[in-house]
């Protein structure tokens, strides 16, 4: 991978994830932005983790989450930053949240007790196409639409790119710095200094880049492992697409499909990311 791609961290913003971690992981920050955004008051909060990683579980897709945060009322909250529009952003949400009540709702509670949680996106781009400031999402009964179904989850997609909606002066602050890096207030002003600070850190910008080409590997590790299980499909289920088509069809070469196929053969017991990682993607 060339690292050059990867901006520097003295070229980021906010919407950065690693600088958005770092930067709200006070809790004097980040509460007002949860209240700017949900238009509630949190009493006070209680734990700040940034970077959180959601352990896998049964074989489960792993996550790593922006921010979390708990406060002192035993609400979850998980908000993250997203500049591309990947086309999977309500689903990955979906799954945050289910993740969220997997990780902290013990096994033999009373389902009673489960957490309300707030999965809250900040996005630079409109995922609706609305033109809304917020989209705010709960679970509702489709013959009664004022019927609410009571499950204490709730998912937020702000809009930076909004002009639509009543919104607070303060959000709409925290909005134009977010996607102008504009100056309007005492809280912006606050960020403002926070995220420069930051910046002007050689340890962090380190640390920042460090992560950044983690983070890419795993992409790449991700894709070939993809490969590797619909190439293995397509030998478990015996598939009459001759292998030439099936590898076009995957976008990769006849000879590194039959290398991947050659490895499945030779070594069944290992899994997809034992042969993603041994196989000659070249």
């Amino acid at each position: 991978m060339d690292t050059a791609e990867i901006k520097p961290l003295s070229e980021q913003t906010l919407m950065n994830n690693y600088v958005f971690s770092q930067v709200m992981r006070e809790p004097k920050r980040i509460r007002p932005l949860l209240e700017f955004i949900l238009g509630k008051k949190i009493r006070l909060i209680h734990m700040v983790e940034p970077e959180k990683t959601m352990k896998e579980r049964f074989k489960a897709k792993g996550i790593r989450l922006d921010l979390y945060v708990e406060d002192v009322d035993g609400v979850d909250y998980d908000c993250e930053v997203q500049t591309t529009d990947e086309k999977n952003l309500p689903r990955r949400m979906r799954y945050y949240q289910a993740m969220l009540d997997i990780t902290f709702f013990r096994a033999g509670k009373d389902y009673n007790k489960m957490r309300k949680s707030y999965v809250v996106f900040i996005c630079s781009f409109d995922l609706y196409g609305e033109g809304r400031y917020i989209y705010t999402f709960q679970n509702r009964c489709d013959q009664n639409y004022e019927l609410l179904f009571g499950d204490d989850a709730v998912k937020v997609v702000v809009n930076t790119k909004g002009t639509k909606g009543e919104i607070s002066p303060e959000l709409k602050e925290t909005i134009l710095y977010l996607d102008h890096e504009e100056i309007t207030g005492s809280y912006s002003e606050e960020l403002d200094e926070a995220v420069q600070k930051l910046k002007s850190s050689e340890e962090e910008g380190q640390k920042a880049m460090l992560l950044s080409i983690y983070l890419e590997e795993q992409k790449t590790v991700g894709k070939y492992k993809k490969l590797v299980e619909q190439i293995r499909g397509w030998h478990d289920d015996k598939d009459d697409l001759p292998a030439p088509r099936m590898a076009k069809c995957l976008r990769i070469s006849l000879p590194i499909f039959e290398g991947v196929l050659a490895l499945i053969k030779e070594h069944p017991d290992w899994d997809d990311e034992e042969i993603a990682d041994k196989a000659n993607w070249r």
